[in-house]
């Protein structure tokens, strides 16, 4: 497996990606599947010098994605806070790629001289959370009860890490 920033070819990778979290329910907050064009504003958002997107790869194929978004865009004051998301292809999980990703991505964080990284995930979200907590992020706040989804109600963690 290789981890390589990403290109304007991967998109469509990611966004199928992504919209395997929809389908799985609980590992987003989104409830239907989203498209290249209502992510395009998400997807500008990110370049290889400030918010990269990294993908993982194997044998030509995309098998997951880690992002670094920025938080509160606009507001300088925080300019030094990104938001840490990942997505795994469903035919490749529990392979170690989400570890991979992360890893990979905390120390490009610090190299761009990001100096927090949050996540904000679903309190059901108990892979994630372990995984999160394994690199050393802690629960920095609950939204609780704030989420709906197939008649289940669910809050959502802030997980955070200082670099």
């Amino acid at each position: 497996m290789t981890i390589r920033i990403f290109t304007e070819n991967d998109f469509t990778d990611i966004i199928e990606i992504y919209n395997h979290a929809v389908d799985e329910k609980f590992t987003t907050a989104d409830t239907e599947y989203v498209s290249l064009e209502s992510r395009i504003d998400w997807l500008k958002q990110h370049s290889t010098i400030a918010y990269p997107i990294y993908v993982s790869e194997e044998n030509g194929e995309v098998t997951g994605w880690c992002s670094l978004s920025p938080h509160r865009p606009g507001r300088k004051a925080l300019r030094s806070v990104a938001e840490i998301s990942y997505y795994v292809h469903k035919n490749f999980r529990k392979l170690g790629i989400a570890n991979s990703l992360v890893y990979y991505t905390l120390g490009e964080a610090k190299r761009l001289g990001f100096k927090n990284l949050i996540s904000i995930l679903l309190d059901v979200n108990k892979v994630s959370i372990h995984l999160l907590e394994k690199y050393g992020f802690e629960r920095w706040g609950h939204l609780p009860e704030v989420a709906e989804i197939d008649g289940q109600i669910c809050g959502q963690f802030i997980y955070g890490k200082k670099l």
